[in-house]
């Protein structure tokens, strides 16, 4: 498969046309949202291409993507939104609008299957088996080749993904559960920020 991979310091390019669906990921220092700062956020139109963005973490001034990602006319498809939206928030000071999530999808649609990650979402539905070996990895200094395809992995295929889930939310009856879950999670983004990590639904 090949990839049409681009790497864009601090911000998306001004005549960049992506459409209204794109996929997006970011990458960090961390899940310490304080501590670790954001380093990447990628999308993906969906048409095999990956747009990288590494910012100028002395000032994270990103309007084009900034603009992307509060539209509420571009539906943005995460892998676990949580830990993104949640340092997005916090280092480009805005708000991620209109929001779909495969891992959320796949608890609810796959409950045939306890394991949720990405690489089994794309083994089971893409057919492609794909390596996470540079998932820990330093993504706050100079990219390497292979780190760059594991972030275009991260979005490239996230558009089929949530297709295919939504096939089997339907038919199982589930997609308004889905739909009342992705309400909470600008909530629960909130929850995180202020520091209750826990269940607050627990005993």
């Amino acid at each position: 498969m090949n990839i049409d991979i681009k790497l864009h310091k601090n911000d998306l390019p001004d005549d960049l046309e992506l459409g209204n669906v794109i996929a997006v990921d970011g990458e960090f220092m961390g899940l310490n949202v304080r501590r670790d700062p954001l380093c990447l956020i990628q999308v993906s139109s969906g048409k095999s291409d990956a747009h990288i963005v590494q910012f100028d973490r002395s000032n994270y001034n990103a309007p084009n993507l900034v603009k992307i990602l509060s539209d509420e006319n571009v539906t943005k498809i995460f892998h676990y939104s949580r830990a993104d939206l949640a340092h997005i928030k916090y280092y480009l000071k805005t708000e991620t609008n209109n929001i779909l999530d495969t891992k959320i999808a796949s608890k609810l649609a796959r409950s045939y299957s306890d394991n949720h990650s990405l690489k089994t979402l794309i083994k089971e539905f893409i057919n492609i088996d794909i390596s996470k070996q540079f998932q820990s990895s330093d993504f706050g200094g100079n990219l390497s080749p292979q780190q760059l395809k594991y972030c275009s992995n991260d979005v490239i295929f996230l558009h089929q993904i949530h297709e295919e889930l939504t096939k089997i939310l339907e038919r199982e009856n589930r997609i308004k559960l889905y739909k009342d879950c992705l309400k909470f999670l600008k909530t629960r983004v909130e929850l995180d920020l202020a520091l209750f990590r826990d269940d607050i639904w627990s005993h």
